[in-house]
């Protein structure tokens, strides 16, 4: 019998996950079966309930609802207690694990496929919500030389910063609190960019040879790249390649296989 995964969200529709793990799929030889689902914004656990009781697997989760699928999760990982959100869940019984790969995901395309070192560099994330205390720890890890949370509601990026404290060199602010100073990676975790909007930075952040990373991906480039190119940044990355990465790492979550990434990569950059 075909197994049933999902990626659950609102919006969901530009959502490529169903074509990159039938690609995976394919590639491995697994039965399996992965559709988008629609979920009310008041409907994200009635949703997943009714996933579930139809026989579905597991399920990725995106915005806005990675908080509440930690808070449904029966079980953890460390790096989902970690970022307190998750993005991957996995069905055993009435088991309902949650982890997150998007940490994960984003080093990985950061390192392995753009060449972009993190660690002593200056890192600037944007967005103070699940997606970016998804990827905090592990940015952290990397060892940069510092790392700035900005957000509009300041206070909640002073929060996320002193939970993360402990893990290395994060700090808070808000945006207007950026002026004059730059970075060599700036990562846009944000939502804006689903409505065609960028955060309200000061001119001059881009140190010499900088990398704008958006993790919101789509068929144009997004509104923060559009800007980052007019801003100063040297190079450009959207979110696709952390997508691929922290698929491929739900995928061996839910199967056991770790597909190989890099020949979807290079077929999604020739579309």
């Amino acid at each position: 019998m075909t197994d049933r995964y999902a990626v659950i969200g609102n919006p969901v529709a530009q959502s490529q996950s169903p074509q990159i793990h039938a690609a995976f799929a394919r590639a491995t030889g697994q039965d399996m079966s992965y559709t988008a689902l629609l979920a009310p914004l008041d409907g994200f656990a009635e949703t997943l309930r009714q996933f579930k009781a139809g026989g579905g697997k597991g399920a990725n989760v995106t915005v806005p609802f990675k908080q509440q699928a930690y808070r449904l999760s029966t079980r953890t990982t460390e790096r989902a207690r970690l970022a307190e959100a998750v993005n991957t869940l996995k069905f055993d019984g009435p088991e309902i694990l949650g982890d997150n790969t998007d940490g994960a995901g984003l080093i990985r395309d950061l390192t392995r496929n753009l060449g972009c070192a993190v660690a002593c560099r200056q890192v600037l994330l944007m967005g103070a919500g699940g997606a970016a205390q998804g990827v905090l720890g592990p940015l952290l890890a990397e060892a940069p030389g510092a790392l700035v949370i900005a957000n509009r509601t300041a206070d909640k990026a002073r929060a996320l910063a002193a939970r993360f404290a402990p893990l290395g060199p994060v700090s808070a602010c808000a945006y207007a609190e950026l002026a004059g100073s730059q970075f060599d990676l700036v990562i846009n975790a944000t939502s804006a960019g689903l409505a065609g909007e960028v955060p309200p930075l000061p001119p001059g952040l881009f140190a010499a040879g900088a990398l704008a990373y958006d993790m919101i991906y789509g068929d144009r480039e997004t509104a923060f790249l559009g800007y980052a190119r007019q801003a100063g940044a040297s190079r450009f990355a959207d979110g696709l390649g952390m997508l691929v990465e922290q698929a491929a790492e739900a995928f061996w979550l839910w199967r056991g296989i770790t597909p190989d990434t890099a020949p979807l990569l290079a077929a999604l950059h020739r579309c």
